[in-house]
């Protein structure tokens, strides 16, 4: 029997599952809503990555409504995300691990290959950025700025998508580095 870590990892580390999540969190979509947002997706694969999520709870269908003779389903990203759980991050090993941080890179990788492959990109005017910094700090100051970190952002994670919002993707990576 598979470990509640090796489940998650699958469903939730899929090239396009990952697209899926990212295109509904904070809002509600269709499955037409998501085929405009993925267009590269083909239609079959959609569609199909869709079910998979929603029959592993990681989409939730939130409504159905009539349209045509078909059911239109809209779905949402369950209360709480679809990150792991604190009990299936320490029980993965670092291979799992590795796994993990190579599809959250790929996924980065991805999405910014797409922004150059538009026609037209403004990296300022877009405000597209990437940096690192170093961080010097003893744990009670890491706390009280991961706290703050947490304060700023929870209420921009509330907003929903509309007309006059741009979907913007923050990654955020944070590791002790070795001393010296």
């Amino acid at each position: 029997m598979r470990s509640s870590t090796e489940r998650w990892a699958e469903l939730a580390l899929h090239p396009v599952r990952i697209r899926i999540l990212g295109a509904v969190a904070g809002g509600r979509r269709t499955a037409t809503d998501l085929a405009g947002l993925l267009p590269d997706v083909p239609q079959a694969t959609l569609y199909r990555q869709i079910g998979t999520l929603a029959k592993a709870g990681l989409l939730e269908v939130v409504e159905e409504r009539k349209v045509g003779g078909a059911t239109e389903r809209v779905y949402a990203v369950p209360e709480g995300g679809v990150t792991p759980t604190a009990e299936v991050l320490a029980s993965a090993s670092p291979e799992d691990h590795a796994r993990y941080f190579t599809a959250f890179i790929s996924s980065l990788l991805s999405e910014f290959s797409r922004y150059l492959a538009r026609e037209h990109i403004d990296l300022v005017a877009d405000g597209v950025g990437y940096q690192q910094l170093v961080l010097h700090l003893d744990d009670e100051e890491f706390i009280r700025f991961a706290q703050g970190f947490a304060e700023l952002i929870r209420p921009l994670l509330a907003k929903e998508p509309g007309e006059d919002r741009t979907p913007r993707l923050l990654a955020t990576i944070l590791l002790p580095l070795t001393k010296g």
